[in-house]
């Protein structure tokens, strides 16, 4: 068995040019970055065919990091999987509400998930934030229901949980809106899809 010799800098780049050999079929320019960067995350070429954006997807989400609207997201995990140095140079910043106290709380007095309370705590952020949810359906079943009782709006929708349960129905919920969306549909996503999402937006202003 023969390895391929690369030093560390040059591993990323032979990735994508494997991938794009090895892609299914030709992707839009404009979106292929982020459909590569999430196929080198998971090597999953399934998301050349179920990442689905709006029309307007790619410019609201540049537009709002170059504006410095904040992240939500629903994991730690996700969370920690964006990129610092490039929020730190979009001089914006990513927040998780799911391990603060009140969550469990609120969540425990209204017999929600802690998912949909963080939801609820993200409607009072001012601006228009970016919501990446990688894990919990719950989070997405009661952004939409903020949305449309107008205590929130979003200035993209990231919308990638992985999993069987309301997972599936939970995302076409959020195609139904008005608001910009990237979403995976079926039950393949998670953290490391959300975060690779994210950074491939933010690598498109600060590599460019």
């Amino acid at each position: 068995m023969e390895f391929e010799k690369l030093l560390p800098e040059e591993i990323e780049r032979r990735s994508f040019e494997i991938i794009e050999n090895e892609l299914p079929h030709q992707l839009d320019p404009e979106l292929a970055p982020i459909i590569k960067r999430v196929i080198h995350t998971t090597a999953d070429f399934d998301y050349a065919e179920t990442l689905c954006f709006s029309k307007t997807a790619l410019s609201a989400g540049l537009g709002a990091l170059r504006t410095g609207e904040r992240i939500v997201t629903d994991t730690n995990m996700a969370k920690a999987g964006i990129n610092k140095p490039a929020l730190a140079m979009l001089q914006t910043e990513v927040l998780c509400f799911m391990a603060d106290e009140d969550i469990a709380s609120t969540a425990k007095q209204y017999n929600s998930t802690r998912a949909a309370a963080s939801m609820d705590k993200a409607a009072s952020l001012q601006g228009h934030p970016i919501f990446v949810i990688g894990n919990a359906p719950t989070a997405l079943i009661r952004l939409y229901e903020l949305i449309n009782e107008g205590c929130i709006s979003p200035s993209l929708i990231i919308s990638v949980p992985v999993g069987f349960v309301n997972v599936v129905q939970s995302k076409e919920l959020i195609m139904q809106t008005d608001i910009p969306y990237i979403v995976a549909r079926g039950r393949k996503g998670g953290s490391n899809v959300a975060a690779a999402i994210v950074n491939a937006l933010m690598y498109l202003i600060t590599r460019a």
